[in-house]
């Protein structure tokens, strides 16, 4: 292509052009909505308790998963479920935890906490709590349940 300058020129502004229609246009398809921005911090509760379990949802030496349900601990919507686990009752110094996101709208949270690369036919010890997303604890540990991989 053997252009002269005023060609060029012509060329580099079209050029241009369609770049800053693109990214205009991009921009529409992949900007964040401002409904689905981050969740403002929520009133903490007063006090948060375990309303069932923790249980035992699936326990192989491969992959376990425990199961709580709290009322709703408030605070930041970034928080944790934590397990601390371990084959003795008195060193539960292992810990897994597992992301979750708090609805404000909801009464109650549900954590899942997946545990890997167990030891199989293995009893181990374990307590639950949850923290938020700075590790600030929600105030909240069941006592010392079991289970046992297969």
């Amino acid at each position: 292509m053997n252009l002269n300058d005023s060609g060029k020129s012509l060329y580099l502004k079209r050029l241009l052009l369609k770049l800053v229609m693109s990214v205009i246009v991009a921009s529409l398809f992949y900007s964040t909505p401002t409904g689905a921005q981050v969740a403002p911090t929520t009133k903490k509760a007063e006090s948060v308790k375990i309303t069932q379990g923790p249980e035992i949802e699936r326990a192989d030496s491969y992959l376990t998963i425990v199961r709580w349900t709290t009322n709703n601990p408030g605070g930041s919507p970034e928080h944790y479920g934590v397990v601390h686990y371990g084959p003795n009752p008195k060193d539960l110094s292992q810990t897994a935890k597992s992301p979750i996101r708090l609805n404000p709208d909801h009464r109650e949270t549900v954590f899942r906490v997946r545990i890997e690369g167990l030891q199989p036919r293995t009893t181990y010890y374990y307590t639950v709590d949850s923290v938020e997303a700075n590790g600030q604890g929600d105030g909240v540990k069941s006592t010392v349940k079991q289970f046992a991989t297969r």
